[in-house]
């Protein structure tokens, strides 16, 4: 008479009846490898998070914005760019939006009942209606220095301006002091993600800072957009242009190249944390391999048994690797739903774009097996050499 074999699925059961006979040692267990996956996972997420939500911020603002200033000088002074210098930049070809701020020491504060020492911090700029559009800005509510509005005292803020002087919105008619004239709010900024200095700031106009401050319309920095297809050529000849007897003196930035170069150092710092989550991994790892072996020595007289009643190695040994890799499948799974909710959280809170591509999910699933898989290979073996007759004998 021939015997029935347990097949695969048969052992998959029993196999998770080992496991969920045992749940407290089965959830301790699988603890270690879902703290990896979930890190694997969390970290993957976050940093395919900042990739996404830097390519949305380089295609909305594009990769064409130059910005050229003045170098600080020997004592840390800022030195001050050539008269006639924006027509100087206009006059480069490839150069289609050119628009120029000057910066002030102006200082300013929510109202007279606070000290001028107490309101330093924040720049005040001096431009022009077309800054704006140029460096590819947008407004929370308001609207930005028009030309109608050039020789008026109002003013619009940079979004952490805003939060510092508690300005949330212009339901209102709002007012701030800039040195000690009263300038309306006309405007709030949304954040520059590319441009954190004019995000601490001020706006005025050209013509109301020549009233009041007698304030030339000598520019310290130049914005432009020029065409994507020169504009390495743009970057090379700007600084020239624009002082040809000391071009030494003017610095030429693409504010991309900045978030770049930001990206490129976080990438760096998930390798790092990648590699914390692999150790975590490996040590799950070795602790399933742990308890596995335990969990043989525990049940040689169940594995007799089975053996004397006509298991065959080959089933025992399936038996025992199933267990393994049920045990970190269990914590692969609880590991990719915790790193997921992780990387909600994180995206939610800085209000970034959440993105998790779907081939790193069943990757860190698949990793989870296979860490499994490996670390009950030697116990599988060990519980399938055991003999019958010794197992029921002790």
């Amino acid at each position: 008479m021939k015997r029935n074999r347990l097949k695969i699925k048969d052992l998959f059961f029993v196999a998770l009846y080992g496991v969920r006979a045992r749940k407290g040692r089965a959830t301790l267990t699988s603890i270690g490898i879902g703290i990896g996956i979930a890190a694997i996972v969390a970290v993957s997420g976050i940093s395919a998070s900042g990739r996404a939500d830097l390519l949305s911020t380089l295609e909305s603002l594009g990769t064409n914005l130059v910005k050229a200033s003045p170098q600080a000088g020997f004592f840390g002074t800022q030195e001050e760019l050539p008269k006639g210098v924006l027509g100087m930049v206009e006059r480069i070809g490839p150069v289609q939006e050119v628009t120029s701020t000057t910066q002030t020491d102006l200082l300013v504060r929510r109202s007279n009942f606070i000290s001028e020492f107490e309101g330093g911090g924040i720049s005040t700029i001096v431009t022009s209606a077309e800054l704006l559009d140029v460096i590819g800005g947008n407004l929370i509510d308001g609207r930005f220095i028009e030309d109608g509005l050039s020789n008026i005292p109002v003013t619009v803020l940079g979004n952490v301006t805003a939060q510092r002087l508690g300005i949330n919105n212009l339901s209102k008619p709002t007012k701030i002091l800039i040195e000690n004239e009263w300038f309306g709010v006309v405007g709030i900024l949304e954040e520059l993600k590319i441009h954190p200095d004019l995000d601490r700031s001020v706006f005025i106009g050209y013509g109301v800072a020549k009233t009041l401050f007698d304030i030339n319309e000598e520019p310290t920095t130049i914005y432009l957009r020029a065409n994507p297809t020169f504009i390495e050529d743009v970057v090379e000849v700007l600084a020239p242009s624009m002082n040809p007897e000391n071009p030494d003196q003017v610095e030429v930035t693409r504010p991309s190249d900045a978030l770049e170069a930001q990206q490129a150092a976080e990438e760096a710092f998930t390798n790092l944390l990648l590699g914390l989550g692999s150790v975590a991994l490996l040590v799950g790892g070795v602790a399933i391999a742990n308890v596995m072996v335990m969990s043989v020595l525990e049940r040689r007289m169940e594995i007799g048994v089975r053996r004397s009643i006509g298991a065959t190695r080959r089933e025992i040994r399936y038996q025992f690797l199933l267990e393994s890799i049920v045990l970190s499948g269990i914590g692969g799974l609880v590991g990719v739903l915790l790193g997921t909710a992780i990387t909600l959280g994180y995206t939610n809170y800085t209000n970034i774009v959440f993105s998790i591509p779907v081939w790193q999910i069943f990757g860190a699933v698949l990793l989870a097996l296979l860490i499994g898989a490996i670390s009950g290979v030697y116990p599988a073996i060990k519980a399938s050499k055991i003999q019958p007759a010794e197992a029921v004998r002790k």
